[in-house]
């Protein structure tokens, strides 16, 4: 066979020969060559892990990591149990663990070259954020400090990871590989001879999952803090896996530099950074806390792998993807290198320099340049993709029996108009399937199996990119002296147009993501520039052939972003809130993708007969998909697997009125966290209160008068549920004392007031009519910048007696009013670890809930005071 036979188009110009399509039975060939490309070298680059090192190798591989000593200290760190902030299992257990860790490290060390320094910090403090005024005691952080003694350097690198847990959760994936990833990246250093210039720092942090306040309290308290110079935070959403850097700086591009020069195994994107800047990630990591209150730049790095285990009691040992250990360790090891040796380190605001602009292809490698040098790359690039496609457009007028120059010039024009049009259609369609597939109560059907959406939302895609231009082809082929191929380049020509100027907008707009676009222009603009040579040269025409050999890295790039960020957003949506739109969400990610490489695959398929019955398959493949999604099979939630969430917690309300009565009740309160909250209206949820229950108590106390545990439950309470029952067992009750009521002249009141109750409180301060907060001990930005009340106070403490005490100042807008109530003082006590005080009727209540499902479970009381 010759490289003719395989390439329709190598005919001399003005051969009839150029129009002769292939069988139709090829497209299917063509098609399944795309999927087996995908599968051959998108999947295995995604999956790859390096091999682990032993420790009986270790004299082989001096400075090395060795993934097998750090899997065996998870396994030990995972068997501690949950290690909530506050609880014995944390505060205790995994500290000595850690203490004793350390201790081995230290015992080996190279004490001629180094010098090691253990802290166990005890912190409190407080702050605003997420709509909460924190407020923390005692909290607890394990730092250690390696440095070298031939350098008296002041200029130190943090490193940081948690190690306490979630409800219910051993942490293994969350955040415990990476506390064993910087225990031994220690190890390794305190042995090494390799030069260390500047100190650094590993925080292991005792409360991140407690609204990352051990963060702060490191930041703002410690004595090494504020010697700190930059960061590299280490932390998971799932079991393990290959860990994506998503947040860099900000301003610092030579972070980035630095993290591409020395990691193996890259994973880095641009677009995932601005999506989670964006809210798209319903989390947040520590990095905040040390960008915000400590100023610091850094690199914040998180594992992806499996987050359907996050936060459950599945994120344990057994499940974190074996290859974690030695892909992160060859990873962090050497980056913490390379920045301890950094000379930006002791100036960094001398290297502020704008953002940075980073992508890695399939892990292979990665590049990286400041967002002024992306402007210009985009700039260049789009507008070379515009001259090579405007000679292209102008040499198709040359050919032999070619349409006058204006005709050819209106028909590209026409194209334009229609593979636009196309665009929008297809996009709107794709979209058009998810609000269906969520207005029919069908969402999520690719929760567990991803595969339903390549049917529901890719094939529609393809669908639509593809049927429209092939009835404009077949409507004026005969209308034309322009041949298949040109027509068919002229296609992907307005294509690649309408992402040049969807770059340039994204650029003007200063999203550095516009990347995303310009590589598909890049690769289209050197093949249209290579098919041009040729047609000067060698007087032949490869067109297929160069266009598809100029498509093969930008459709493993960009299938190989689509993946991922399936694999990392899909597991998300099953927590991202009831009010989300999961199906939307997911449409989205695979339109941004999939338009990048449709617009330059699918004409292809004009080259075979019967184009409309093919694209046509597509649509009929996404109707079969829609069907499949209400049977068995797309049912979303798989037992152990892939479970639906909800967070239940028994609960005892109490509400005093003014005459010194009160009135109390008890139940559950559920409250789901994904958008598929009615599947158990029919079992569990039978005897639920309606949604006027809810209505009724939210016009009557602040929040509902419900237990909320986070700030974000407060936007999913309209979602709440409550089922009457049985008191729970309190091991503390809520004693809140008055200890003074203070006037403070005109219409001003002061009280003061100290409160034993759980190590974790929520309390809701809501002024009545005519009266406002002016002072109070907490943080007092929510009141500088006038926020709306009632207001959001989150208190922990860990092993502290004394009562927690604190004041509130208020003022009346009326004149002697001083007599009168002034606020709704609202407690509420959570008992999160203490599973031994659930009651009998409590138990059989969780053992209700189907196995497909997953409830993060605790108790709590609600007392209510108008003061």
């Amino acid at each position: 066979m010759t490289f003719s036979t395989v390439n329709i188009t190598t005919e001399k110009d003005g051969g009839k020969s150029r129009d002769k399509k292939w069988p139709w039975f090829g497209a299917p060939v063509y098609a399944a060559a795309l999927f087996a490309l995908f599968y051959a070298a998108v999947l295995p680059s995604f999956n790859s892990y390096p091999k682990m090192l032993y420790q009986s190798e270790e004299a082989q591989h001096p400075d090395e990591f060795i993934g097998e000593r750090a899997m065996k200290q998870l396994g030990e760190f995972s068997a501690i149990g949950f290690k909530l902030a506050g609880s014995v299992n944390n505060e205790v257990h995994t500290i000595n663990f850690l203490l004793r860790e350390i201790q081995k490290i230290q015992a080996e060390a190279r004490t001629d070259l180094y010098d090691i320094e253990v802290d166990t910090q005890y912190s409190s403090g407080g702050f605003f954020l997420w709509g909460m005024t924190m407020e923390y005691t005692n909290l607890t952080n394990v730092i250690v400090k390696i440095s070298q003694k031939s350098s008296n350097n002041e200029n130190y690198l943090l490193v940081n990871s948690h190690y306490d847990s979630e409800v219910g959760t051993p942490a293994a994936g969350d955040d415990g590989v990476m506390v064993v990833v910087m225990l031994e990246s220690l190890r390794v250093i305190s042995r090494s001879e390799r030069s260390l210039t500047h100190p650094v720092v590993f925080l292991f942090n005792g409360a991140e999952e407690a609204c990352m306040l051990g963060a702060h309290g490191f930041i703002t308290q410690h004595k090494w803090a504020p010697n700190c110079r930059a960061l590299v935070n280490l932390d998971s959403t799932g079991a393990g896996g290959r860990e994506v850097l998503f947040q860099t700086g900000p301003n610092h591009p030579w972070l980035a530099t630095y993290y591409k020069k020395s990691v193996a195994h890259p994973y880095a994107q641009t677009l995932a950074e601005e999506l989670f800047q964006n809210n798209f990630i319903p989390s947040d990591t520590d990095f905040r806390i040390f960008r915000d209150f400590g100023k610091l730049p850094g690199l914040d790095m998180a594992s992806v792998m499996n987050g359907y285990v996050y936060h459950t009691k599945y994120d344990n040992f057994k499940n974190v993807e074996r290859g974690t250990y030695q892909s992160s360790g060859e990873n962090v090891l050497p980056l913490i290198w390379a920045l301890a040796n950094a000379p930006e380190l002791d100036d960094p605001a001398a290297h502020e320099e704008g953002h940075t602009v980073y992508f890695d292809f399939l892990g292979w490698f990665m590049l990286t340049y400041t967002e002024s040098v992306s402007v210009a790359i985009n700039i260049v690039v789009c507008v070379a993709a515009f001259l090579c496609i405007g000679t292209s457009v102008y040499v198709m007028t040359l050919d032999n029996g070619a349409d006058a120059p204006k005709a050819v010039v209106k028909r590209f024009g026409i194209i334009f108009l229609v593979q636009t049009g196309t665009v929008f259609v297809a996009c709107g369609l794709t979209l058009l399937v998810a609000i269906f597939m969520q207005g029919v109560g069908l969402a999520e059907s690719w929760y567990y199996g991803k595969w339903m959406a390549f049917g529901l939302y890719f094939c529609t895609l393809y669908f639509a990119m593809g049927l429209l231009p092939s009835l404009y082809i077949g409507f004026t082929k005969r209308k034309t002296n322009m041949k298949l191929d040109q027509t068919i380049a002229c296609f992907m020509h307005a294509h690649c147009i309408l992402l040049a100027l969807l770059c340039i907008i994204l650029t003007s707009m200063a999203i550095r993501s516009s990347y995303f676009f310009m590589i598909s222009v890049f690769f289209y603009a050197i093949t249209v520039l290579v098919q041009l040579i040729l047609k000067f040269t060698v007087k032949k025409s490869f067109f297929v052939t160069v266009h598809l050999l100029g498509q093969f890295l930008p459709f493993l790039f960009y299938t190989y972003i689509c993946y991922a960020t399936l694999v990392t957003f899909v597991p998300m949506q099953g927590r991202d809130g009831p009010e989300s739109s999961p199906d939307v969400m997911v449409s989205v990610f695979i339109i941004v993708t999939g338009v990048q490489y449709a617009g330059f695959t699918i004409p292809i398929m004009h080259k075979f007969r019967k184009p409309k019955t093919i694209f046509s398959s597509f649509g009929i493949i996404t109707i079969l998909f829609i069907i499949l999604a209400a049977t068995g099979a797309g049912f979303p939630f798989v037992k152990d697997l892939a479970p639906q969430r909800y967070y239940v917690l028994h609960t005892q309300r109490t509400f005093h009125n003014l005459d010194g009565t009160s009135k109390q009740d008890s139940g559950y309160y559920i409250q789901p966290v994904e958008t598929r909250r009615h599947e158990l209206d029919d079992t569990t949820f039978k005897n639920a209160e309606p949604e006027s229950w809810t209505a009724s108590n939210c016009a009557a106390e602040p929040y509902c008068g419900l237990p909320l545990y986070s700030g974000r439950w407060i936007d999913w309470k309209d979602s709440a549920r409550w089922i009457y029952g049985s008191a729970p067992e309190f091991p503390v009750s809520i004693n809140l004392t008055q200890v003074s009521k203070t006037s403070l002249g005109g219409n001003k009141v002061r009280y003061e007031f100290n409160l034993k109750a759980s190590d974790r409180v929520m309390m809701y301060i809501a002024p009545l009519d005519q009266v406002k907060v002016t002072s109070w001990s907490f943080d007092k930005l929510p009141l500088e910048e006038e926020h709306t009340p009632p207001y959001l106070i989150y208190h922990i403490y860990s092993f502290v007696e004394e009562p927690f005490e604190f004041w509130v100042e208020l003022e009346h807008t009326e004149s002697n009013k001083e007599a009168e109530p002034h606020f709704k003082l609202v407690v509420v006590e959570h008992f999160i670890y203490h599973q031994e005080h659930y009651t009998e009727e409590y138990q059989q209540f969780l053992a209700s809930f189907p196995d497909w499902s997953y409830t993060t479970d605790w108790f709590s009381a609600l007392e209510s005071w108008i003061v």
